[in-house]
Order: C-alpha cells, then sequence, then structure tokens
C-alpha cells in the first residue's frame, strides 16, 4: 500500500508528519531474515526468546512499576500480538506492575537491521520504550545504549531517539537524540526501525528518518557499537523523565501492543 506524508520542520528540529495508509513491506533482495517473533500464539512470551528483567520500586530510572515475570497479567500473546500491560496495583513494596522482555542470552545481534511494529500506551506516568545494549555490558553508559523509540505520556506523541556512549549520555548532558511528533502513536500501529551499520546509525517512524548518529571519533567512547547487542521491550511507570510531571493513578491498566519484532542481516 502506497503512503503519503506531510512533513513539517518546528521549533526544537523535531519532525511532524501524518501518514496515510501504511509502509509497503514487500521483501527485499538485499536483506535477509535472521530472527523474529510475530507472537502469534497464546499465552506467555516464547520463553525461548524472551527473558525478563525483575525488580521493584526504585528499579532502572526511579521508576515506579515492578517488573514482574510469566504474569499473564503483565505480558501476554494475545489475537497476533504481545500486550505487556501496566497497571496500578500493590506488588511487594510497589503500587504498579508492568513487564521488562529482553532478548540477553538468547539473542543477539551485531550491524543489521530491527524492526518492531507497535501501538503505543498513553496517559501521563506511561513510559514505553524499544531499545538496545551490549550483551557484554560492564559498564553503563561506555558499553552503549541504542533507544529506537521512547515516549513520555505528558508529552504525548512525541517520540525519541538517542544513542548513549561514555562521551554522549543524558547525564552530563551530550546525549545524541532527537525527536518526532507522530500523532496518533497511541491510536495505531507504526514501525519503529533501526539500521546500525559500522559506520552509522539511522532511526525511523514508517520508513521517515529522523535520527542520525554517525561514527565520526572512531573510538570505543564516542562508539562502543562494534558489537553484539540484545533487545529490550518495557513499559516502564513514572521514573526520572517518564513521571516527570506526575503519574495519572485514572489512566490504567495501559497496553503497549507489539505486532512483530523482526532483525534483518542487511547484504
Amino acid at each position: 500500500m502506497k503512503f503519503h506524508n506531510i512533513i513539517t520542520v518546528f521549533a526544537g528540529g523535531a519532525l511532524l508528519f501524518s501518514v496515510a495508509g501504511c509502509a509497503s513491506n514487500k521483501p527485499d533482495s538485499h536483506r535477509k531474515l535472521i530472527w523474529n517473533d510475530e507472537f502469534n500464539g497464546k499465552g506467555l512470551p516464547d520463553a525461548t526468546k524472551w527473558n525478563y528483567d525483575v525488580g521493584g520500586h526504585g528499579f532502572g530510572n526511579e521508576e515506579s512499576q515492578f517488573y514482574t515475570k510469566d504474569r499473564l497479567e503483565n505480558a501476554r500473546m494475545e489475537k497476533g500480538n504481545l500486550i505487556i500491560e501496566a497497571r496500578k496495583e500493590k506488588w511487594e513494596e510497589s503500587k504498579y506492575t508492568s513487564a521488562r522482555l529482553l532478548t540477553k542470552g538468547k539473542f543477539s545481534f551485531q550491524y543489521g537491521t530491527v524492526e518492531v511494529r507497535a501501538k503505543l500506551p498513553k496517559g501521563r506516568g506511561t513510559w514505553p520504550a524499544i531499545w538496545m545494549m551490549s550483551e557484554k555490558m560492564r559498564t553503563w553508559p561506555n558499553d552503549g545504549e541504542l533507544d529506537i523509540m521512547e515516549h513520555v505520556g505528558y508529552n504525548q506523541g512525541y517520540i525519541h531517539a538517542s544513542a548513549h556512549t561514555k562521551d554522549y549520555n543524558h547525564k552530563i548532558n551530550t546525549q545524541i537524540t532527537d525527536t518526532v511528533f507522530v500523532k496518533d502513536a497511541s491510536e495505531k500501529f507504526h514501525v519503529y526501525k533501526a539500521d546500525w551499520t559500522p559506520e552509522r546509525i539511522d532511526i525511523y517512524v514508517d520508513n521517515q528518518k529522523f535520527f542520525t548518529y554517525v561514527n565520526k571519533e572512531k573510538t570505543y567512547d564516542a562508539w562502543p557499537f562494534d558489537q553484539p547487542y540484545f533487545i529490550i521491550l518495557n513499559l516502564a511507570v513514572g521514573g526520572f523523565w517518564g513521571g516527570k510531571e506526575g503519574i495519572d493513578d485514572t489512566v490504567f491498566p495501559q497496553k503497549y501492543y507489539i505486532d512483530y519484532v523482526r532483525v534483518y542481516q542487511n547484504k
């Protein structure tokens, strides 16, 4: 199906675009599918493909949820989608539950294209993400983090992509980042994609590129992205960024839908 775009650059350098229809998924002879999950089953996510991070209040980035494991209420396959659901409920020391799935120890790759078709939750305090980290992560951010999609609910529709390294990260306000506005990110599915080569990383929404990080300095401190990385899907509640303007308890439960995750090796 063809799609038509309207692109506008506005203050802050972010892009605004609307999409009519959806991008075509025609076979591409220049790339080979090497890993995927179409989430066509029922019940818990495929344990041969996904592990869980488990943790409570303050986990990760000062977040408020408890990440559970093997709990259908928080992560399940249903009607061809993975659903990660954040719920307002007491769980150990936390007031909310959710899930964080990752392919660490199951699948990692070096260079290629990753595509995730997803529909995002909404509401103040929600913080869904699609991101990647080094399989041999020793110290953050020295070994790198790539954020393909982040969305904070108090800033509805603004999609963020970032690269974090020792030299460039948010702790020292040097992170390489950019933003695109997708007005129906929580109403419709969109494809979030990263193209990763030894020279650069480009990130797209529905084939519209809005972020680029180039390997200019050729140092590990600026470019640790020459090693295998794994994929992470999660829905946080609150946190130093997602909870910056508080948490609206009236919006829960909130569901994060992932139609598929596909990784390609490019020729």
